[in-house]
């Protein structure tokens, strides 16, 4: 647009002016159509996902891959046919792992565009017209009745007690009265002129002139935000690229080294290519995007059945470091169904239990559950929230919903606890008005009932409802102070009076009957949620678009109480100390949400992001893992998510991050236990080429310990149950490395004991007489049955767990047994032995295996204890 003011802030007049419309007879269809081609669809643009060939294509982007993809090249040019394609096999059999388990897709922006794929009604050539949502065009007119999901950006030009859910947009949870009067400059959730697209008209009716379509829209805008935002990697895979990249270039220099080591030497060429290829198979460890995969694929199965979709496997282990939850109040927190939890009728404060729509609970006084028909001034209340209603309550798939306003669905919930599910006949209705600020309703027998605000309806009593019913002098000033006290709870209050009257052309001097008190409550489980997760060191942030008053008088409800900050105060400007030092955060929009992410990430944090509206899902996105609500979540916040709550319930992020902590607990003691191996058979290759003897073991070799040794053996550690203490301890700090300086004492440590072990046992073979076959042979059961042992020494890394493991943990045993087949296969079968080389080994020689790996287990018990604190 070109005017210099937005459009809530003109006249309408002008507005329908500068567009060329037309207030009551709206565009023509010549003039619409001519205006769809030139400006386009009221679409929102979906980004283009990758496809299926283009993503399993990236499962081979990894220096690791592009090492073990050169070693099978040259393995081939070398003439070793069978070892070159058993490593593609194995490059091959773990990009399909990967592809098969990858399940996150970039949807958000499709999900938004499908939610502008409605109808709306427009004026054409003067008369109204169904027409494709994404037909319309600026200057059109557009009319709105309840139920209706607005179709684009209206300037409102005319309503009749519209009122518009905005919750999803704004994060506002009542929704909100529209007026077409112009406005000065407010925020989004203030601009009562408009009605914006994607959000629902919940009762009345109006008429709006379209002034954004498509990606001009506010929806549009958000669009945009998430278009832009890019994918954040997770701590892991941050630190998994970072471990192999390190790994790929001392791999690649360990190979240059020793092939020019051994060619100086005088020794083949082919030899020390060979010789290469072996170091580089041997120093990859293969198994640990399989285990990864599959470890992180368990955890998502266990998440599941604890009522969260992960759709991102990595998103579990992120939620073990999180440092801080960013979550959305209405509908995280909070149920998003507004709830009565006060009455004040006839000078008495009663209390309600029971939270949301659904119809359990008790109405109590003093703390005793009472019956509402022996309080009349009580009876009289619910019943006037009960006939003054036009909301409708009702059961379906087993939880309850409302058709209509909430604030009246609440009504109807409060009547219901006491017993009331119908009021008497209505015979005439006067509905709500932005003048009256009343609502009032006619029923059979000439009673009147209203229901409003708090001083208009006042102003239209002349006495009060005492505790029997009876009439009594009306004591304005303290049924004042009461709803004064109700607001310093964030209570919203609506107040209630009685008549009687032939029709509704002239109200009656009314009786006061009383207040009715609701908020959207918290979820019963949320403040214990929040409360472990501050025990186990991660802050909690409540982001809504709320109001400061209402944000703060729920937060401290569910134990986040301290500072509020508004968005207006969250400029680029404040100080990340406020910003780490607020729990609560006001009137936010959808651009301050996804600024105050990137504010605490660029401190350090990992970010979990909660939310269910459209205007968290750029947030979402941005954040180290986005956490949606399943049931009241829209499309766009899902597919924004790396993990949907399918209840909706705000403690399971509790429990995900105790998952996420298990499996990040379960990888590191899985790569403490790997890499040895690898450093181990890479020592063993590179010695021989110093010494000057023949090589101890060969890539094919080294590709059966890889995938059979180190998969069987490893995959106990994907099932580890937890600590008992993990969420005990504080979040790990996202700067340190993978591995910590004792992890890597003790991974050297066993690389040196499997080379002097294995090197030093080979030679001593041949130095006996033995053939070069049984020779390689030893050297890789000791590798086998050395890492069987330290797999006992791995099941916890700071205390000896050995039969207790075994005892915990079925698939130890499993594992024991199955590594014991493989290697008697190895060993002695006529058909490996002519595929890998091996040979048959004598009793004698398994006992010198036996010593060394059972030296292995009894040294690093030892180094773990001189490691644990004192």
């Amino acid at each position: 647009m070109t005017t210099a003011l937005a459009p809530y802030r003109r006249p309408a007049e002008d507005v329908v002016r500068d567009l060329g419309g037309d207030a009551s007879r709206g565009l023509t269809a010549a003039e619409a159509a001519a205006r769809l081609e030139r400006d386009g669809p009221n679409t929102l643009p979906a980004a283009r996902g990758r496809g299926p060939l283009l993503r399993f294509l990236l499962q081979f982007n990894s220096p690791l891959i592009y090492v073990l993809l050169a070693a099978a090249a040259v393995t081939a040019l070398v003439g070793e046919h069978v070892d070159a394609l058993v490593i593609l096999g194995v490059v091959i059999v773990n990009a399909v792992v990967g592809f098969v388990q990858e399940s996150r897709a970039e949807r958000a922006l499709t999900a938004l565009a499908a939610m502008a794929r409605t109808t709306a009604v427009a004026v054409r050539d003067g008369a109204p017209v169904k027409v494709p949502a994404a037909d319309l065009v600026r200057g059109d007119l557009v009319v709105l009745e309840a139920g209706d999901k607005v179709p684009a950006d209206l300037r409102l030009l005319r309503t009749d007690e519209l009122t518009v859910d905005e919750s999803a947009l704004t994060g506002e949870s009542a929704p909100v009265a529209k007026d077409p009067a112009a406005l000065p400059e407010v925020a989004l959730a203030d601009r009562a002129a408009m009605a914006f697209s994607g959000t629902l008209a919940t009762a009345g009716r109006g008429a709006g002139l379209v002034v954004a379509t498509g990606a001009d829209t506010e929806l549009g805008g958000i669009n945009r935000l998430v278009q832009s935002t890019a994918a954040v990697q997770t701590p892991l895979t941050r630190k998994i690229a970072q471990f192999s990249r390190v790994v790929t270039v001392a791999i690649l220099v360990l190979a240059a080294v020793t092939f020019a080591i051994g060619v100086l030497r005088g020794r083949g060429a082919t030899e020390m290519l060979t010789a290469a290829v072996a170091l580089a198979v041997g120093a990859i460890p293969e198994g640990l995007p399989a285990v990864v995969t599959i470890t992180l694929a368990l955890g998502v199965a266990r998440m599941v059945r604890r009522g969260a979709i992960v759709r991102h496997l990595p998103a579990v282990e992120t939620l073990g470091g999180t440092t801080v939850i960013c979550t959305d109040k209405t509908g995280t927190l909070t149920q998003n169904q507004m709830t009565v939890t006060a009455i004040s009728a006839g000078g008495r404060d009663y209390t309600l239990t029971g939270t949301g729509y659904a119809p359990r609970g008790t109405v109590e006084l003093d703390g005793r559950t009472i019956d509402a028909a022996d309080h009349p001034a009580l009876r009289e209340t619910l019943l006037a929230g009960l006939g003054c209603n036009d909301a409708r309550l009702a059961e379906i798939d087993g939880g309850w919903r409302i058709t209509g306003d909430p604030t009246e669905g609440a009504l109807l919930t409060s009547a219901a606890k006491a017993g009331l599910d119908r009021a008497p006949e209505r015979t005439a209705t006067l509905p709500f008005s932005s003048e009256r600020r009343y609502m009032a309703t006619l029923h059979e027998g000439g009673v009147v009932y209203v229901k409003g605000q708090l001083e208009r309806v006042l102003q239209l009593c002349d006495d009060a409802a005492g505790p029997d019913g009876a009439p009594v002098p009306l004591d304005a000033d303290a049924v004042v102070a009461r709803a004064e006290a109700y607001g310093g709870e964030a209570l919203r209050v609506l107040a209630f009076a009685r008549g009687r009257a032939d029709t509704l052309d002239g109200l009656p001097r009314l009786t006061f009957l009383g207040l009715q008190a609701m908020l959207d409550p918290p979820r019963e489980e949320a403040a214990d949620a929040v409360r472990t997760c501050h025990d186990a060191g991660i802050q909690v942030k409540m982001i809504t678009g709320d109001h400061a008053a209402t944000a703060a008088a729920i937060g401290a409800r569910v134990g986040l109480a301290g500072e509020v900050m508004t968005g207006a105060e969250l400029t680029e400007d404040v100080s990340p100390e406020r910003v780490q030092a607020t729990t609560v955060f006001a009137r936010v929009s959808p651009e301050q949400k996804l600024r105050l992410v990137q504010a605490l990430q660029g401190s350090g944090h990992v970010i979990a992001m909660t939310g269910d509206g459209v205007n968290d899902a750029p947030a979402l996105k941005q954040a180290d893992i986005g956490v949606a609500m399943g049931r009241s979540g829209t499309d766009a916040a899902k597919e924004s998510a790396d993990m949907v709550l399918t209840g909706d319930d705000f403690a399971s992020i509790e429990q995900a991050v105790e998952e996420g902590r298990g499996v990040f607990d379960n990888l590191v003691k899985f790569i403490v236990w790997a890499l040895p191996s690898n450093i181990g058979l890479g020592l063993v290759l590179v010695a021989a080429i110093l010494a000057g003897t023949a090589l101890p073991i060969l890539p094919l070799q080294v590709l059966w310990l890889n995938m059979t040794a180190v998969l069987v053996l490893g995959l106990p550690f994907a099932v580890e149950p937890k600590d008992e203490h993990i969420m005990r301890r504080p979040p790990r700090d996202p700067g340190l490395p993978l591995l910590t300086r004792a992890m890597t004492t003790r991974i050297l440590l066993v690389s040196a004991i499997l080379l002097a072990g294995s090197f030093g046992l080979q030679h001593w073979e041949r130095a006996h007489g033995a053939s070069p076959e049984v020779a390689q042979t030893i050297v890789v059961n000791v590798f086998a049955l050395t890492l069987l042992t330290y797999m006992f020494n791995c099941l916890s890394l700071d205390r000896p767990l050995l039969w207790r493991g075994v005892r915990r943990n079925p698939w130890i045993a499993l594992s024991v047994v199955a590594l014991a087949a493989l290697q008697v296969l190895y060993t002695y079968t006529p058909f490996m032995n002519d595929v890998f080389g091996s040979a048959p080994l004598g009793a004698a020689a398994w006992a010198r295996i036996a010593v060394i790996a059972v030296i292995s287990y009894l040294v690093v018990e030892a180094l773990k204890f001189a490691q644990r604190p004192r």
